[in-house]
């Protein structure tokens, strides 16, 4: 899968504005207040920007088709576990993507995550980078073209530029490798619940706003930039992604897996580097 041009000027643009915005934000701010974002200012950065990431396209909130759920208050900025929920019997025509924007953050457009047509997915999570008090949004895109949006308010700071959990050696070593877990429906639940997978890549992921802690010079940013996850030729899941995935990037899904064909994973980082690997169907799972 290869990074399209357009959604690397989209993050440049919106990045760009963000500055903009934030140093209207922090102009309004006085005293403490000024360290950290309120609701209101959230909002009102978020106003400021969604026309660069969707244009004049109307979004629909709060319909119950998308749901964005993030502790209230994280324990660790750099590490934010994030859920997004799609409801099936609110769309139809099905859901082509879901776009995670957190507000705040130096790169708002955290991922946009594209869902194959039949692949099931109804539940996606994964951990963030939260740079300061702010909404999380999840703007689902249906098969039709409408857009639709959930939020919640998350209380953390810091995590764009908190420094690495591992040592530079320990990241080069163990970079790019994968592992994929696989889970069948609990035992006893009902009938027709999806079985999930969990994708995780060996990656430092680094922000471009962390410092290395021995010439306190910034780390440049390097991160996982896609990846895309198929059974046979059939798309499950992929992501077009920014500096708010966390370490060590983590994805939990449900799909509806098909007959045959094992799973496929091609991951690609903003140094061009290529990785790949696959697995078959857990036959007692799947």
């Amino acid at each position: 899968m290869q990074v399209s041009a357009s959604w690397n000027r989209r993050l440049a643009i919106v990045a760009a504005a963000y500055l903009v915005v934030m140093a209207g934000s922090l102009a309004d701010l006085s005293g403490p207040a000024a360290a950290q974002q309120s609701p209101t200012s959230s909002e009102r950065i978020w106003t400021s920007l969604k026309g660069d990431v969707f244009g004049d396209r109307p979004i629909l909130a709060d319909t119950g088709l998308v749901r964005i759920e993030a502790p209230k208050r994280a324990q660790d900025a750099a590490v934010v576990p994030v859920d997004v929920y799609i409801d099936p019997a609110k769309a139809p025509d099905g859901v082509k993507s879901v776009t995670m924007i957190i507000d705040v953050n130096p790169s708002p457009v955290a991922a946009t995550f594209q869902i194959g047509k039949e692949a099931g997915v109804t539940h996606l999570s994964t951990r963030v980078r939260v740079d300061d008090y702010s909404y999380l949004r999840a703007i689902a895109e249906t098969q039709g073209g409408e857009l639709h949006m959930s939020q919640t308010f998350v209380k953390a700071s810091g995590g764009c530029s908190a420094p690495a959990v591992k040592n530079t050696d320990e990241a080069l070593a163990s970079m790019g490798r994968m592992k994929l877990r696989q889970f069948a429906p609990a035992a006893g639940e009902t009938a027709g619940n999806a079985p999930e997978l969990q994708l995780m890549i060996r990656h430092p992921n680094n922000s471009g706003l962390q410092r290395d802690p021995l010439t306190q010079y910034f780390i440049p940013a390097h991160f996982i930039q896609n990846f895309s996850i198929s059974q046979g030729d059939r798309l499950i899941l992929a992501m077009e992604g920014g500096i708010s995935i966390s370490e060590d990037p983590n994805f939990r899904f449900d799909f509806a897996p098909g007959a045959g064909s094992e799973i496929r994973v091609e991951a690609t980082d903003t140094e061009g580097k290529v990785f790949r690997d696959q697995w078959p169907l857990e036959a007692a799972g799947l």
